[in-house]
Order: structure tokens, then C-alpha cells, then sequence
């Protein structure tokens, strides 16, 4: 396996050793990039982990806005009513040059158990894969029961806190902010998430908050287990593969959809190898339908994928594939783990279901035709012995680098015999690359214009031809060269 990466240089420039990195920035000098933005694009495609913050409060408070306006997008479902939460929860953000992953958990609704069951069941899970907490409160209401129960375990759990005062409009509302003193947090950051004002101040204050970069969880321990995630929707035989593969009953199975609410890490010897399993929570349909427990069991899945290496998904062959299969398939790539899709239930097709099975791969699932397939049945272990070949497939593709020189060959060819189209007169040009990282590969291209989606498309179907990397997902970003004379 193509592991090769020492920590040292990857923080400092990627995965480029010093020497590829000197022989690297001489090129782009060549070419006319300014040093400081090359080694940005570097950095930036090159970073390890990145450090969590999660956006915690009541509902209605205003935290997709507040996530909307730091992600600088709309992308979180906003509605002015309490509860609407989208599927997807992390988002990438930047701020002062800083990257970090972004959060947002969900409002805490406050059932018949009273407050404190909820908030507790529900706020630990949100608050555990955090590495530092924003935590809004209205303003214009003040601290509530919930919001005082909230910082009793925000206490508990230990993390840095950042105290978000929303809703201040205006110098008026400043009042109104300089009350939540009371909750106990320190400093209360007067922020109108809405119209933006204050929120800089308050992300200066999240990043001193901040660790430079969580302990990398994976891949690090000479000799440790790899960390395989089981992600699927409820019932489709997550445990039964978990107990089929360790040889015996380690997870409760029912045939009621949803007996497992918490990951469960197994260590189990397979083809001579010992692994890490978790077997995760189904993901229900829609989120932001599901009741306190299964909402906070689909954070959990998303937190058990952040700390794997793979992800095995597993789709019930049986049954048409499903937009939520789609959907938690897309979790997996987003996060940038090796994939392995498992069709369980294969011993139960007829002819007919089969032919239908394949077409529909062919049109549902083109856009992951990277990943590895074994075709098993966790009942009766049918093709389990092919689960391990899958996975260590998916792990060599995760860690492939490609050499500077090899790559810039390669995209040499590529410009020769496909050139991107004329666009408005012009035919932007691939001028050179690197791969900046590894697990999952992640490419920086210069070109000499703006490279189009489909061209990007493109490249990668190439590098896939050319180099494997198979069953991961590769990122490429693309840095334009200014045009000369506009820097000062």
C-alpha cells in the first residue's frame, strides 16, 4: 500500500517531499503563478483533518442562517419555523485563512420526557464529534430552561465554547445580548446572523477556539486496525454482516428496522487481518422527520464515517435503489473515504430482479462506478471471503500518490489530444498539477483559464484510466493564473 506520507512535510506543503516541492514552485514561477497563492492551493488541497465545530442551540434561534452566512452560501435549510433540518449536516468553511468543518446539529425540541431526557440524549451525540462548540441563543428572548440545561452539559462535555448572542439588529439590541453574561460562558458575541453584522468578531473568537487540527483517529498507529464503517438504511442486514463475519452473535438483529442506535466497534480477524467494524445506525428517509433518538443516530453515522477509513454501504439487492441509498452513498464520498458497495440479499434474486438490479446500477449509481462491488448474503455468508480483496482494493486506491513528474507527463498528453473546448474565444490550457494529498487523492491544477465541469470530469475519468484509483473518490481543484501585470 502506497503509504509514503511523512507527516513533517504534509503539513507544510501537501504530500511533496522538499525536493519535488523546490522543483514544483520553480515551474510555477516559470509560468507566471505568484508563490504565495501556489502554496495556498497546495495547502489547502493538502490539509489532513480538519478541525469540527458544531452549531448547537434551541430551534429557531437561527443557526442554518448563521451556518449559511459562515459558509458564505445557502445551503442549510432555512424556515422560519422551529425543527426544519436538512439531510446533509457538515459543510467546509474558511475563515482569516483557517479551515474547518462546520456542524449544524439540529434544533432540540422538547418532548413529554421533559427537558432535560431530550436535550441530554441529544446534545451529548451532537456536542462528542466537536472539537470546539458554537452555542446561539435569541437574544431577543434570553436564556431559557433549555438553553441553561444545555450549558450544564456543554460544562459536562468540556469543549471550548463560543457564546453566540443572534438576532442583534442593531446598537439597540446590545442590551439584550450583554444579559446571556448570566449563562456563565463568558463573553456573549452580539451577532445579527441575518444581515452579518458581528459575525466576523465572533469567527476570530471561534478560531482561537479552535485546535490547529484534530488527532488524526486513522491510519497513523503502525499496525493498528483499519476502521471500516457499515453504513445503510435500517434493516438492510448491517448486523447480521457484522455477526456473519465475526462468526458469531455480537449485535442484536430484529427485523424491526432500527434496533441499533449507537456504533459498534468490533475488532474482527478477517483473510488473516485483524479490522476495526463499526456498525453503524441505519439512516432513515428524510432527516429532519425523524424523532429525537433517530435523528441523533444519523449524526452518529456521519461521525462513525469521519472516523473510518472505509466505507462499506450496503444496498438491499431486493429492493429498487433508493434515492436514501443514493443519498448515503453521496455521505461517504463527501466525507472522502474509500468505498466498497455490498449487495446483500443476492441469494434471494430471480433472473428477472438481476437484469433490473444491473440497469439500474447502470443509471442510478454511474457516478460511483469507481467503487468495488461484491455481490453477498449476510445470512447465509454467501461471497464473504470477497468483502476482504473489496476493501484493501478501496484502501490502496485511498493512499496512491503520483509522483509530480509522472503526473505533469500525463497532463501533457491530455492537452495534446484533448484540448478543452474554445469557449468566447478563448482555450483555457492545463498548464500543470500536482497531487497535494492522499486519503482520499486530492489534485491541484494550474491552468491558464477557467476549466469547465464537464473537462474536470473529464480528467478525472482519464486519471482513473491511467493510474486506478479505485474505490476512492479523487478531489480536484483548479487555481487560475492571473492575468500578468494585475498584482502589484
Amino acid at each position: 500500500m502506497n503509504d509514503q506520507i511523512h507527516s513533517g512535510d504534509e503539513h507544510e506543503h501537501g504530500a511533496l517531499g522538499d525536493a519535488e516541492y523546490a522543483e514544483f514552485m520553480e515551474l510555477a514561477a516559470e509560468e507566471g503563478f505568484d508563490a504565495e497563492d501556489v502554496e495556498d492551493a497546495i495547502g489547502e488541497a493538502g490539509h489532513g483533518p480538519l478541525p469540527v465545530l458544531a452549531v448547537v442551540g434551541r430551534p429557531n434561534v437561527g443557526k442554518s442562517t448563521l451556518v449559511n452566512r459562515i459558509i458564505g452560501r445557502r445551503e442549510a435549510v432555512v424556515e422560519d419555523k422551529p425543527g426544519v433540518t436538512r439531510d446533509r449536516v457538515t459543510y467546509e468553511a474558511e475563515w482569516a485563512g483557517r479551515r474547518f468543518k462546520l456542524v449544524d446539529t439540529g434544533g432540540w425540541e422538547q418532548d413529554v420526557l421533559g427537558i432535560d431526557a431530550s436535550v441530554a440524549a441529544q446534545a451529548e451525540y451532537a456536542i462528542e464529534a466537536a472539537d470546539a462548540v458554537v452555542f446561539v441563543v435569541d437574544s431577543t428572548v434570553g436564556a431559557t430552561d433549555t438553553d441553561e440545561a444545555v450549558v450544564k452539559l456543554l460544562r459536562r462535555a468540556g469543549k471550548p465554547v463560543v457564546l453566540c448572542a443572534n438576532k442583534v439588529d442593531g446598537p439597540s439590541g446590545e442590551a439584550d445580548a450583554t444579559a446571556l453574561w448570566s449563562l456563565g460562558l463568558g463573553q456573549p458575541h452580539p451577532v445579527s446572523s441575518l444581515h452579518g453584522r458581528g459575525t466576523g468578531d465572533m469567527l476570530d473568537a471561534v478560531l482561537e477556539a479552535l485546535p490547529e487540527a484534530p488527532a488524526q483517529t486513522f491510519g497513523n498507529a503502525v499496525g493498528g486496525p483499519r476502521r471500516i464503517a457499515l453504513i445503510g438504511r435500517p434493516n438492510v442486514g448491517k448486523s447480521s454482516l457484522l455477526n456473519k463475519v465475526a462468526n458469531e452473535d455480537r449485535v442484536v438483529v430484529n427485523e424491526i428496522a432500527g434496533t441499533t442506535r449507537d456504533p459498534v466497534d468490533e475488532l474482527i480477524e478477517l483473510g488473516g487481518i485483524t479490522w476495526k467494524f463499526i456498525d453503524t445506525a441505519g439512516i432513515r428517509r428524510r432527516v429532519h422527520l425523524q424523532e429525537g433518538a433517530d435523528y441523533y443516530a444519523s449524526l452518529r453515522t456521519a461521525a462513525a464515517v469521519e472516523k473510518a477509513e472505509v466505507a462499506v454501504v450496503l444496498i438491499d439487492a431486493s429492493e429498487p435503489i433508493s434515492v436514501q441509498d443514493q443519498r448515503i452513498i453521496t455521505m461517504a464520498v463527501e466525507a472522502g473515504r474509500a468505498l466498497v458497495i455490498a449487495y446483500n440479499k443476492w441469494d434471494t434474486l430471480d433472473e428477472e430482479r438481476r437484469y433490473y438490479l444491473e440497469r439500474e446500477i447502470e443509471t442510478e449509481l454511474a457516478q460511483i462506478s469507481w467503487a468495488p462491488r461484491v455481490n453477498v448474503s449476510a445470512i447465509t455468508g454467501r461471497h464473504m471471503e470477497k468483502l476482504v480483496p473489496a476493501i484493501e482494493t478501496a484502501i490502496d486506491g485511498w493512499e496512491t500518490r503520483i509522483p509530480t513528474g509522472r503526473l505533469n507527463a500525463f497532463l501533457g498528453e491530455i492537452v495534446a489530444s484533448h484540448p478543452h473546448p474554445i469557449r468566447g474565444g478563448k482555450q483555457p490550457r492545463i498548464l500543470f498539477g500536482t497531487q497535494a494529498g492522499t486519503k482520499p487523492p486530492r489534485f491541484v491544477l494550474f491552468a491558464s483559464g477557467f476549466l469547465e465541469h464537464g473537462y474536470r470530469r473529464f480528467v478525472e475519468r482519464r486519471l482513473r484510466e491511467e493510474f486506478g484509483f479505485e474505490g476512492t473518490p479523487i478531489h480536484i481543484s483548479v487555481r487560475v493564473r492571473e492575468k500578468r501585470g494585475r498584482k502589484k
